[in-house]
């Protein structure tokens, strides 16, 4: 008995997705494991983040199936990335409305200026696959260096609040008192875009290069695209983390110490 067309190929489309599947659940487990045999909180977290984002991916892709080349709906999904960065850079340093607007302000700024600057010099074309796709990788790597200078202010204000009391004791105004903290943070922030952008080629093959390659983009032209990437994420993040830390920097009491 021969099987329907459909039915045939979403069959061998299974088929062939079972050694990926067994990869990652090793993969995972193995991770899993190794957490929870160090006694790390919540070891099965990472396991957790990536049956949501492969669950995500997959909308996504159903999604960006139809509306890949929609100037309309392309803003419209980029506009729902950029909401869920800014919510989950707020739930890592705090959780009230002003630190919402504080993110949103930070993020907005350095993603807004980064994604003007790519296209109106053109080296980028400007169409809506190339926002979509440079949009979400500059909106997911601001929001890490957000998240990471944030938190890493907190925790630095928090283990040297004497010191801070210290200067405000003497008359320093709150955001003298934490400059040095803040600059610190924003320093460490960038280190992880910073060794990645120093070992791209070496170390590492970025995503977007090995994407374009795949794509059937020659080596060149794939260069061209990942080293714009580059520079894209080290100007959104420096852009957020420098106004995240202006806006969080007037410290007036120690702060309430954040669950990861």
């Amino acid at each position: 008995m021969t099987l329907p067309e459909p039915w045939s190929t979403a069959g061998s489309t299974l088929v062939g997705l079972g050694p990926t599947l067994l990869g990652v659940l090793l993969l995972v487990l193995l991770a899993g494991l190794v957490l929870r045999g160090y006694r790390t909180q919540h070891p099965w977290a990472p396991a957790l983040a990536l049956l949501r984002g492969t669950l995500q991916l997959a909308a996504i892709s159903l999604i960006l199936s139809g509306i890949i080349t929609n100037p309309f709906w392309v803003g419209i999904g980029l506009v729902v990335m950029f909401t869920a960065a800014v919510v989950t850079v707020t739930r890592r340093i705090g959780t009230s409305r002003q630190h919402f607007a504080w993110v949103a302000a930070a993020m907005g700024a350095g993603v807004g200026a980064t994604l003007v600057i790519v296209f109106t010099t053109g080296a980028i074309e400007f169409s809506p696959r190339y926002v979509l796709a440079i949009g979400g990788i500059i909106i997911g790597n601001a929001m890490s260096i957000a998240t990471l200078s944030g938190r890493r202010f907190r925790e630095g204000v928090t283990e040297h609040w004497d010191e801070v009391e210290g200067w405000l004791a003497l008359g320093a105004r709150p955001r003298q008192a934490t400059r040095e903290l803040a600059r610190r943070a924003v320093y460490f922030a960038m280190i992880p875009s910073t060794d990645q952008t120093k070992t791209t080629g070496l170390v590492t093959l970025p995503g977007a290069f090995v994407g374009a390659i795949f794509g059937g983009a020659s080596p060149l032209e794939a260069g061209r695209f990942q080293i714009v990437v580059l520079a894209g994420i080290l100007c959104a993040g420096s852009i957020a983390a420098v106004t995240l830390l202006h806006l969080l920097a007037p410290v007036r009491q120690k702060p309430v110490p954040q669950t990861a």
